[in-house]
């Protein structure tokens, strides 16, 4: 009887034990996204380092002490369940397809067929959006350091590898666009459009101050919940409809390629708020709180871009309703 007791005490771990509790073989996304951050064992000491280390400070400061609480982080789920195979898999098919409408509008000449003014609104509008797509992958990777748990950790490390393909893309079409409309500015003002035109400036106050929103659920919501909203409705959106009405579809299609990303983000902050809120009531008024504080910013980057945007109407109110019908959506607008 002892030595039975003893077997059953020295038994090995079986293999994915932190998943055993679902009494079915892990999936294949389960495997490698759950529990597998090194720094939340020990909460003082995240990096396993003195504890006055700064990193190890930072991380109870901005990350386990943040007013958004929730009794278990580790239970959150990616809804469309995305790893680093299927994800290459699923970018593959995209880049596929913005390729091929590059190389045919090449083709067509596409680029010549542009009228002046609207080449020169592209100069000003749309190169320089390589600045702002680098703000966005730059805060979607903090919060990648910051995350409590590796399954949002993941959500917010392939959000900024979305806007990192599209910078690219957007610095490929500067260059394209050069080639075939000398003159008109491409791949020499975006940094003092960006830096100086009044059209960007409620974009680069905004995504200069989610730069350094450190809390992590804070940075979650600027980010998330108000800053990239305002960009796709905002700027996206109202670009992708001039763009139609000055007969630019390659453009008009390669936003809506890159708002399909958009899509993607979106519905993995809408389960993380749900997520967050059942766990913890108290959420709610933490994350309106911050979604209060922020939207004054998001709504200047909607109604300075869009006041500078040529042949665009009654865009601004359309982007703000749109926001707001998502916050709706989450059941935070109450």
């Amino acid at each position: 009887m002892e030595n039975r007791e003893q077997e059953t005490e020295l038994q090995p771990l079986k293999t994915w034990s932190h998943l055993a509790g679902t009494r079915r073989r892990p999936s294949e996304y389960e495997i490698v996204s759950v529990k597998t951050l090194h720094n939340t064992r020990d909460p003082a000491k995240p990096m396993e380092l003195d504890t006055d280390v700064f990193m190890n400070r930072w991380l109870r400061q901005y990350r386990n002490d943040s007013p958004l609480k929730h009794p278990d982080w580790d239970d959150f789920r990616d809804p469309d369940e995305i790893i680093y195979r299927t994800y290459n898999t699923l970018q593959n098919g995209q880049e596929i397809y913005v390729d091929g409408l590059v190389d045919q509008h090449d083709e067509l000449e596409h680029d010549k067929g542009l009228t002046g003014d609207w080449a020169k609104s592209l100069a000003t509008h749309y190169t320089p959006m390589r600045y702002l797509l680098n703000t966005v992958r730059m805060a979607s990777s903090y919060i990648v350091v910051v995350a409590p748990t590796s399954t949002i950790n993941n959500c917010a490390a392939f959000q900024s590898a979305d806007q990192m393909r599209w910078m690219q893309q957007v610095a490929y079409r500067t260059v394209e666009l050069g080639r075939n409309r000398p003159g008109a500015g491409f791949g020499e003002t975006e940094r003092e459009h960006w830096g100086n035109h009044a059209g960007w400036q409620g974009a680069r106050e905004l995504m200069e101050k989610v730069l350094i929103a450190y809390d992590w659920g804070e940075a979650f919501v600027a980010l998330n919940l108000v800053a990239m909203p305002a960009i796709d409705e905002g700027i996206l959106r109202p670009l992708a409809s001039a763009a139609r009405r000055n007969s630019d579809t390659l453009l008009s299609l390669l936003l809506e390629a890159q708002l399909r990303d958009s899509d993607r983000s979106r519905r993995w902050s809408s389960a993380l708020v749900r997520f967050a809120v059942k766990g913890n009531a108290g959420n709610a008024d933490v994350i309106r709180s911050w979604i209060d504080k922020w939207m004054p910013l998001a709504s200047n980057t909607i109604e300075s871009y869009c006041e500078a945007l040529p042949d665009v109407s009654r865009i601004a109110a359309d982007a703000g309703l749109a926001i707001r019908a998502f916050h709706a959506g989450l059941g935070l607008n109450e």
